[in-house]
């Protein structure tokens, strides 16, 4: 019998934190397990600690495995990727918190790579925390687009009702005006367009370029940039037939709803973008990284340590990344085939679930 569920790879997180409680409510459903193989790396032991801290799901199928590879497709798989001895403490990241949520991710990455989980979903880690155990990144976002080798990648924020991608990402805000320039935001610009393609599905998208400064500078009175960088790039970008406007006063941008008359937005800064995201779809909101040849997801939340083991988490938007990976992989799959120029009917084969690299067969 074939099995062509996905096989959707979820990394615990910082284990202090709200991530196996998110984990564990987006995953209690059974009917879910008609739609996906889930395969978490992480503890079984820490698992079932939280488990027993949600009244709700009295019993869960799980199945401890060493590797992706003898995910079971009706079980909540978890790769025991851990020390036998580890243990949570809610409430705040340690040392050894921060290590495990590095050898999840890294053990997930290798498994993606070699072809046994297709699509990966993070959980909340701790930055200042990994970063003290050295991990050398700011977060997850750079540390795929190293592994993965790809020049530029953006961090896109998605729900149904918008969605917002960045110039710059995790850097001081003093630091951001001197990292803004004409090919930064030009290669934002084409991934985006490039990812509502092949990842959305969404014919020649319209984008909403944000200014850096209040009133998008006042004609130089409040700063340059936008005359002097935001401006060309985005003429440079529509001669490049990318259908990119503005750039538009944020406070405006979004508190009258012109972000509704575009496909996506670009924000020069983190939180320029991402704080009316929150605003506006917090509870299904995923971060996506966009320019990755593999689909990762995550939450748009972080690992809220004040809320860890009482039972209070919101796993909706975990819900919603796992579904946005699925949605994404099929997207992208069906763009494939489009850019090949082979129709529906001549592809049974290749929509074949591929196992390592080879098609699944019966």
């Amino acid at each position: 019998m074939k099995d062509n569920k996905l096989v959707v790879g979820i990394t615990q997180g910082d284990s202090n934190g709200i991530g196996y409680e998110v984990i564990i409510k987006a995953l209690s459903d059974p009917r879910i397990l008609d739609m996906l193989t889930p395969v978490v790396y992480g503890s079984s032991k820490i698992f079932s600690f939280y488990r027993k801290s949600i009244p709700e799901i009295e019993q869960m199928d799980t199945n401890a495995i060493s590797s992706a590879a003898e995910a079971h497709a009706r079980r909540v798989n978890i790769v025991g990727c851990l020390p036998d001895n580890v243990y949570a403490e809610p409430g705040g990241a340690t040392a050894e918190s921060a290590k495990a949520a590095i050898t999840a991710l890294e053990w997930a990455v290798r498994d993606l790579k070699a072809g046994k989980i297709d699509v990966l979903v993070t959980g909340p880690i701790n930055k200042k925390a990994i970063v003290a155990e050295g991990f050398g990144f700011p977060g997850h976002t750079e540390f795929l687009q190293e592994a993965f080798g790809v020049k530029d990648v953006t961090m896109l924020m998605i729900s149904e009702r918008l969605k917002v991608g960045v110039v710059t990402g995790h850097i001081p805000l003093k630091e951001v005006p001197a990292s803004i320039t004409e090919d930064k935001i030009l290669s934002k610009l084409r991934l985006m367009k490039q990812s509502l393609e092949q990842d959305f599905g969404i014919d020649n998208p319209r984008i909403g370029v944000l200014s850096l400064n209040p009133h998008s500078g006042d004609s130089g009175l409040l700063g340059t940039e936008e005359q002097t960088i935001i401006i060309p790039a985005i003429k440079k970008a529509v001669e490049e037939g990318i259908l990119a406007f503005g750039p538009f006063s944020p406070d405006g941008y979004f508190g009258m709803g012109h972000y509704e008359q575009f496909d996506a937005t670009l924000a020069m800064y983190h939180d320029q973008g991402l704080a009316p995201f929150k605003a506006i779809a917090f509870e299904d909101g995923v971060n996506y990284t966009a320019g990755l040849p593999v689909v990762r997801t995550s939450p748009d939340h972080g690992t809220a340590f004040e809320l860890a083991g009482r039972d209070e988490a919101d796993p909706r938007s975990m819900r919603a990344a796992i579904f946005a990976a699925i949605d994404i992989w099929k997207h992208r799959r069906a763009w494939n085939n489009l850019q090949e120029g082979k129709m529906p009917e001549q592809k049974a084969f290749d929509d074949e679930r591929p196992r390592n690299g080879k098609p699944q067969i019966a």
